[in-house]
């Protein structure tokens, strides 16, 4: 339908025209990724061994092979290519550093606002956890309970002044229990 739209949007004045694409569509990240490839690479012991091994290699030819000396002693040649290489690297190196910090910005970001989650979720933990402790604290406990019913029962009926124990009637029960009289 959209295709459509635009063959006739050729004919009709009153529709733009369609998207113009002359130039190949690239991936405007894929640069950056080669170039932090490159930089990698760059930072490596096995790159820093190579180009060792290429400047001896370099420097030995020019030196003992007089038939082969395409860079005489200067080594004006060797200097231009390191002159090159720094040229291209240093870019580079800084297109993967930003590339990086746009990464470690976003990283920030998002552990930025996890944080603001955790916060608010312990914030809202303490509250809920100061409620239950205020309303634990106007609960009845069992210990509060027995010293209560202990002390309503001494109010009720006053305890005869020191009885014997062989005084104790058969409603009484050891350990201060009597059973209940059912009517």
């Amino acid at each position: 339908m959209a295709e459509s739209r635009w063959q006739n949007a050729a004919t009709r004045l009153d529709l733009p025209r369609g998207p113009r694409r002359l130039a190949p569509r690239m991936d405007p990240d894929a640069f950056a990724r080669f170039s932090e490839r490159i930089a990698r690479f760059l930072g490596t012991g096995r790159f820093l061994a190579a180009q060792t091994v290429i400047v001896i290699v370099w420097i030995a030819l020019n030196l003992a092979a007089v038939s082969l000396r395409w860079d005489p002693y200067p080594f004006i040649l060797l200097n231009l290519a390191f002159s090159t290489q720094a040229a291209y690297a240093a870019p580079l190196i800084l297109l993967a550093q930003n590339r990086q910090d746009d990464r470690d910005r976003v990283a920030l970001e998002e552990d930025r606002t996890r944080a603001q989650r955790t916060k608010a979720d312990t914030e809202y933990l303490a509250r809920e956890l100061a409620s239950l402790r205020l309303a634990v604290g106007e609960v009845v406990t069992r210990d509060f309970l027995r010293s209560e019913l202990v002390r309503l029962t001494e109010f009720r009926e006053p305890s005869p002044p020191d009885s014997a124990p062989s005084d104790r009637s058969r409603s009484e029960r050891p350990g201060g229990y009597r059973r209940a009289k059912r009517g």
